[in-house]
């Protein structure tokens, strides 16, 4: 299969990755980050950070990274089930890796829920490694 990976398009592209994340199940957790304004705020900061992956103009995975000048951060991966384990995970993350590279970011780090199994794979697989870390977060708004 042929994917073609670019940059998400706002508001255009925003339903279907919307979509695509409501439909991963636990492994996402949507917060208020992640609806239209504050995504809008995200892309003013690195839009070439959120890809989106098509297969005959159709939306089937998207990725959102970030870069602070620091560190790099994978907020979301998703891909559509039924192209799950066609390389449209492993696409995505190299695209993003490599333009987090080309901003000068030297380490990445992403969050993954305890029971989501396969993605703990899948990034295993694809030479990301476990920190022994909890994460807190506070609401400012």
């Amino acid at each position: 299969m042929h994917f073609v990976v670019r940059e998400f398009c706002y508001p255009d592209d925003y339903p279907a990755v919307r979509a695509l994340w409501e439909n991963a199940g636990a492994g996402i957790q949507l917060r208020r980050s992640d609806e239209p304004q504050e995504i809008e705020k995200k892309l003013q900061r690195d839009p070439e950070l959120f890809l989106v992956a098509e297969k005959d103009g159709r939306i089937v995975g998207a990725v959102l990274g970030g870069f602070d000048g620091r560190r790099g951060l994978v907020y979301h991966l998703a891909v559509a089930a039924p192209f799950q384990r066609h390389g449209v995970g492993k696409l995505l993350m190299r695209e993003l890796e490599e333009r987090l590279r080309a901003l000068g970011c030297i380490r990445v780090y992403l969050l993954v829920t305890p029971e989501n199994e396969t993605a703990m794979r899948f990034y295993e697989k694809n030479g990301w490694q476990e920190m022994n870390l909890r994460v807190y977060g506070k609401d400012l708004a």
